[in-house]
């Protein structure tokens, strides 16, 4: 199966257009030629072109989608768990964030007063299409739309002072997500990467993985029922690290692209 990407953007109107993307590398890098064609139809439907091409540098991408929820993964690479000095979990480590954590691709990520280190986690994510109960691994991918990067950003001394990521993990703008779903990837041996300011901080493999995606898809959908846009990400390798005011951080996913989002205060941002 040939990859597909979608991608949503923000139209004159001030609407979301879901879109086909065009002119990309096999790794989801735009060329000169990138374009995004916009889309009638349901994105966990049957989708079809509908208008002419509009050049990817002319518009401002939103999320891909707009999940009802975000499921996170701790400790879910070998490297990473070591890293944190953690022991190999025997279930995976799941939290919940909210919708409004999500921001797409350029959006700011603010780091909120009080915290004195926020990280970037470079993640791979599930991108789930169907209403999902008590779905077997078996049938897990079924289940599954695409994927697309993630960073799950983390307020570390919170995560250490609170014992939990509630807090940590849930502020506004934590979970930049982009900047397309890439449909038909098969992501059992994928490279997952993470730069600031252009130097390489992660890079791994989801073949590392602790706990593959079907036994992630199955195994939240048995705590919880996923729907249509919602998202798994699946954890992070080794080599997060903490961000700054004024910095720019990408993550990369081999087959999906790369998603940028730069660094601000949240006091000097808008809101």
């Amino acid at each position: 199966m040939s990859l597909l990407r979608y991608a949503r953007y923000d139209s004159a109107e001030g609407q979301p257009v879901l879109a086909r993307v065009v002119g990309v590398d096999a790794n989801g890098i735009p060329g000169k030629d990138a374009a995004l064609i916009p889309q009638a139809g349901d994105l966990y439907g049957v989708v079809t072109d509908s208008g002419d091409r509009v050049p990817l540098s002319s518009v401002r991408l939103l999320p891909p989608v707009s999940p009802s929820k975000v499921i996170g993964i701790g400790s879910n690479y070998r490297a990473h768990a070591a890293e944190m000095g953690r022991a190999i979990p025997p279930v995976p480590k799941m939290f919940v964030m909210p919708s409004s954590a999500v921001v797409g691709p350029e959006g700011a990520i603010r780091k909120p007063p009080g915290s004195e280190r926020v990280d970037h986690e470079a993640e791979l994510a599930v991108v789930i299409g169907k209403r999902t109960s008590c779905v077997s691994a078996t049938d897990a991918l079924a289940h599954v739309l695409g994927y697309t990067c993630c960073n799950d950003v983390t307020a570390r001394d919170f995560q250490r002072s609170d014992k939990v990521f509630g807090r940590a993990k849930g502020f506004d703008t934590f979970c930049p997500i982009g900047p397309w779903v890439t449909v038909g990837l098969d992501p059992t041996d994928l490279r997952v990467q993470g730069w600031v300011d252009g130097e390489l901080r992660q890079d791994g493999r989801t073949s590392d993985l602790i706990f593959d995606i079907p036994t992630l898809v199955s195994f939240v959908s048995h705590v919880m029922t996923l729907l249509p846009g919602d998202i798994i990400s699946t954890g992070t390798p080794s080599g997060v690290g903490p961000l700054k005011a004024g910095q720019v951080v990408v993550v990369g996913v081999e087959g999906i692209g790369q998603l940028r989002n730069s660094v601000v205060d949240r006091d000097a941002a808008p809101a």
